[in-house]
């Protein structure tokens, strides 16, 4: 049975919903952990790379609470049988994804100067979750999730596909 356009575009905007509210929650977590930390134990007064140790902790634990809801709710249908390939795939894009928010954090704080609280969470949680999100929304829907890899039916789609070279490129997948 061929998938129409509508029902590829309902199922990613349905996907990208349930992505946003899974983030959003795990955006709670990250933001008041990196809060809590940065203004108490881990305040730069005290500890010079304060801010960047507690955007780590804080994002590894909003990764364990986004793969959860992300395994189990937004991208359920296309979960892989190999659970462990799966949640070290996640954890390899979300690690990219916070290097991307400590990156803008990084550059805010130490190359620009902006070392308030509020800069930093402007450059850590505004600006690095948002590129972030794009960065993981995409790998995590046509990779770690992917349908051809959980066994549920394809439909033709993007792919990232691994040439000899070991270069990662997207292609086109066929339709099943």
């Amino acid at each position: 049975m061929s998938i129409t356009l509508k029902q590829r575009l309902l199922s990613f905007l349905s996907q990208g919903l349930k992505f946003g509210a899974v983030g959003a929650l795990g955006f709670v977590v990250d933001f008041t952990v990196f809060n809590l930390l940065r203004t108490t134990v881990l305040d730069s007064a005290d500890v010079h790379a304060g801010p960047i140790y507690a955007k780590v902790i804080s994002t590894v634990l909003a990764i364990l609470v986004n793969w959860l809801g992300n395994r189990y709710w937004t991208f359920s249908k296309n979960r892989q049988d190999h659970t462990a390939r799966e949640g070290l795939e996640f954890l390899a894009v979300s690690l990219v994804g916070m290097g991307i928010g400590i990156a803008c954090l990084w550059f805010s704080h130490y190359v620009l100067g902006y070392t308030s609280v509020l800069a930093d969470n402007i450059s850590g949680n505004i600006v690095g979750l948002l590129l972030g999100a794009m960065f993981r929304f995409t790998l995590y829907r046509y990779w770690v999730f992917a349908p051809s890899r959980s066994g549920a039916p394809a439909s033709a789609g993007i792919a990232l596909v691994s040439t000899r070279t070991g270069a990662i490129r997207l292609a086109a997948t066929p339709e099943r």
